[in-house]
């Protein structure tokens, strides 16, 4: 029977102009009905005859009511909100024709199809209830007999929109195996009401629930949440043993629509960000609202979150600059689907190539730049000092270059924490980059407004130890840290993206802008995290090896020079970095020098360069430190 049945639902054998013939046959009876309740009043009866003609009446209204709005042409056993309204409105539209035709046939005196005004009132009730009843009914055995055997108990964390949003998202699925048994939320005036016949509780009460219904998952479904509060969530669900996972906010749901697949695993950028940042949108949007934007390395992990930053404002155009094809390409499709209708335009080009960018900058004359074009990883670049100086060095100087040159409005540089007291050749390279910048700031009678950003560690980003962990996680281990204390400063790409734009239109020209990156994070308790994340156990399940560190690679970061200090800033995570100057044309000779050096000298002599502009560049790499004390004599 139940194969029987299930082949009749998945075959979708009932065509919706069988739908329309069972919801005239409902009208039928439902109109019949309603002359039996009305006789009940103890009114005159009518004949057979005189129901039998009004009643067909009344049926070619309905059936023309339900052809005009299409109710009847849903997959019943997927029936949803809007379609059990368009139900509501097909017959209510009826029933007004119906009600409004009757009158007005009375007040000028004519009986001809002369329907009792009660009888369309308790008609058009009937037939709503009982449509509804009907669709309930296919949907719910449907459901039913779809449901699998094997369900996860589970608590939905958060009564709130989002959370009764997930409860249906669930529901509408038909391969779920959800158990949803109760809504917990922190606001105790909910605590004891009954939401979708389910109790709302206590995060106290879900413990206790959890132990004697054996609770297996806890899904997350709320957007005004502290990180703090997240974590303490998530440690006492990983203590338990239950799963946490998490329901995106509608802004991150694919295509703008919420299912059951959407609901996915706690992350370590959860527990790890910091409170939502408020930003000045108004001076940001005065800032960008019809300004063409450039952006650099915009495939890249920050690159492309500020484009996702920048659609948010009412910009004129954005340029996704990147020498990076695929990743341009998979970024573009990804806009596309997103905000089909957004203003940008790729731009396949490499940034240190002068004569290329002259012609984009030529065309599309943009008002603001941001640099974040360059490459980032430590060890790589030790290995090849000649293309952090071609890439980092030599793009920053070509568009701040022609920047200069086309009166470009605001520029701004994306650096990094490394470039403070380097120990590497690529955070030598970033600080030779924000020297040149900020000299250029120096500069009389030039329009253009130089702001540097400085921040951390990103989680997430290419390259970084999260995804690197994860993947080691997944195969099995073990998790390579290269060194027990080894600490560095994290912040999410939207955290980070969101105060370069904030940065980048609170600055006057000339700021190197620090971002306050909270505490410290060891490594080693980073990469413990995450294997408690994915359900295992240090020791047991997966190996922490510890590899050393590499050429190039600090134990601790540092945001500011040991010689600078901070000034405040309206905005409590932004500082800005009380730095040396450098005269404009000094720095000028020596990049140009360095460039041009990289065609006839080896990587010693060009990491030695860089040391006579960066005197505080100490490398540990053994290839390079003995250089330092070269040029210290």
């Amino acid at each position: 029977m139940k194969s029987f049945l299930l082949n009749i639902f998945n075959g979708r054998i009932v065509s919706p102009w069988w739908i329309l013939f069972i919801d005239i046959a409902v009208a039928a009876n439902a109109y019949v009905l309603a002359f039996i309740l009305r006789l009940n009043f103890q009114l005159p009866g009518y004949s057979v005859s005189e129901m039998l003609e009004t009643g067909g009446w009344v049926l070619l209204v309905y059936l023309v009511s339900y052809l005009v709005f299409g109710s009847y042409r849903g997959v019943i056993r997927h029936s949803s909100y809007n379609e059990f309204r368009l139900l509501v409105i097909a017959a209510f539209s009826a029933f007004v024709f119906l009600f409004t035709f009757d009158t007005i046939v009375k007040q000028f005196g004519f009986h001809w199809i002369n329907v009792p005004r009660l009888v369309l009132i308790i008609h058009f009730l009937l037939t709503t209830m009982l449509s509804f009843a009907f669709r309930m009914l296919v949907k719910e055995t449907y459901a039913l007999l779809t449901r699998k055997r094997t369900t996860v108990n589970a608590l939905i964390y958060g009564a709130g929109d989002m959370g009764q949003i997930t409860l249906e998202a669930i529901k509408n699925d038909k391969d779920n195996n959800y158990n949803i048994i109760g809504f917990i939320d922190d606001d105790s005036s909910k605590w004891g009401v009954m939401l979708h016949s389910l109790p709302v509780i206590s995060w106290k009460k879900a413990l206790e629930t959890g132990e004697s219904k054996e609770v297996e998952e806890v899904i997350l479904a709320i957007n005004s949440i502290s990180t703090s509060r997240k974590k303490e969530i998530t440690n006492v669900c990983l203590d338990r043993g239950w799963k946490l996972k998490v329901m995106p906010s509608v802004g991150n749901w694919v295509n703008g629509i919420s299912n059951k697949n959407q609901i996915r695993d706690i992350r370590i950028e959860d527990i790890l960000g910091r409170e939502e940042i408020k930003l000045n949108l108004a001076e940001i949007e005065n800032g960008l609202a019809g300004k063409t934007i450039l952006v650099t390395g915009a495939a890249g992990s920050i690159g492309s979150e500020i484009v996702r930053q920048l659609l948010r404002f009412p910009v004129k155009n954005i340029l996704l600059v990147d020498v990076a094809e695929s990743p341009l390409y998979d970024l573009q499709q990804e806009l596309l689907l997103s905000h089909y209708d957004a203003p940008f335009e790729i731009v396949l080009a490499d940034a240190t190539n002068e004569q290329r960018m002259e012609k984009v900058f030529d065309e599309f004359r943009p008002h603001i730049v941001f640099n974040a074009a360059a490459y980032k990883h430590v060890p790589i670049l030790e290995k090849f000092p000649y293309e952090a100086i071609r890439v980092n060095i030599g793009a920053a100087k070509v568009m701040a270059n022609l920047s200069v040159k086309y009166g470009v409005e605001k520029f701004v540089m994306v650096s990094t924490d490394k470039a403070v007291n380097p120990t590497n050749v690529m955070g030598a390279s970033k600080r030779i980059c924000e020297i040149y910048i900020q000299s250029m700031a120096q500069l009389n009678n030039v329009r253009t407004s130089f702001i540097t950003t400085r921040f951390g560690n990103v989680l997430g980003s290419n390259g970084s130890v999260v995804p690197l962990f994860k993947k080691q996680i997944e195969r099995g281990g073990p998790v390579t840290v290269t060194h027990p204390e080894i600490t560095r400063y994290f912040m999410t790409i939207p955290e980070a993206c969101q105060l370069v734009l904030e940065a980048g239109f609170m600055g006057k020209g000339g700021e190197i802008f620090v971002f306050d990156m909270g505490d410290p994070v060891k490594i080693d308790d980073l990469a413990k995290e995450m294997i408690r994340l994915a359900g295992l156990k240090v020791g047991e399940d997966i190996e922490i090896t510890y590899t050393g560190l590499r050429p190039g690679e600090k134990l601790y970061e540092e945001l500011l020079n040991s010689k600078e200090n901070t000034l405040k800033t309206h905005h409590e995570k932004i500082m800005i970095a009380k730095v040396r100057e450098y005269n404009f044309k000094e720095v000028k000779k020596n990049i140009a020098d360095l460039l041009f050096a990289l065609q006839i000298e080896n990587d010693e002599l060009l990491v030695a360069r860089m040391k006579e502009m960066v005197p505080e560049f100490h490398s540990n790499n053994s290839v390079f430190s003995i250089l330092d004390k070269e040029v210290s004599v």
